[in-house]
């Protein structure tokens, strides 16, 4: 791992931490003394996201994020909820080789429905295409019902 200070080559690991999905590493660098912190995952298998047109792109946990934090914009929710909840999105995607987008987008639905409301009817009305006020309030309906 090269030092991001003075781009050695040598480093040594001060502290290690195991998650679910990476292992966090505190380096220092044997040669400037700096310290600096690395994430390490296993490496998966791709996942395939067959999109509606019937082409193929590998799964992208940026855009996952990136709808996420769309959806987020502007509501009290913080990085590191929106990290956990592409976590859950790729929980429920786990094991699979192809899925269909929208699949992938019901499971960002179900997670931003737990996470914030306003976020799950701004991301459903996006995701969904919502062409009528109708459409608004047949998703907004449920979410009175429920507490």
């Amino acid at each position: 791992m090269r030092c991001p200070d003075c781009a050695h080559v040598e480093s040594r690991v001060v502290d290690s931490r195991t998650s679910a999905e990476s292992i966090r590493r505190r380096r220092q660098c044997v040669a400037c003394g700096a310290r600096f912190t690395t994430h390490e995952r296993t490496e998966r298998r791709i996942l395939w996201v067959i999109k509606k047109s019937g082409r193929r792109e590998p799964y992208s946990r940026e855009k996952v994020l990136h709808g996420i934090a769309l959806a987020c914009q502007k509501r009290p929710v913080d990085s590191p909820q929106m990290e956990l909840a592409a976590n859950h999105v790729e929980a429920h995607l786990t094991g699979m080789h192809e899925v269909p987008a929208r699949e992938v987008g019901a499971a960002v639905m179900a997670v931003l429905r737990d996470l914030d409301p306003v976020a799950y009817v701004r991301f459903a009305s996006v995701y969904q295409q919502f062409e009528s006020v109708q459409q608004f309030v047949d998703v907004i309906d449920p979410l009175r019902e429920d507490p």
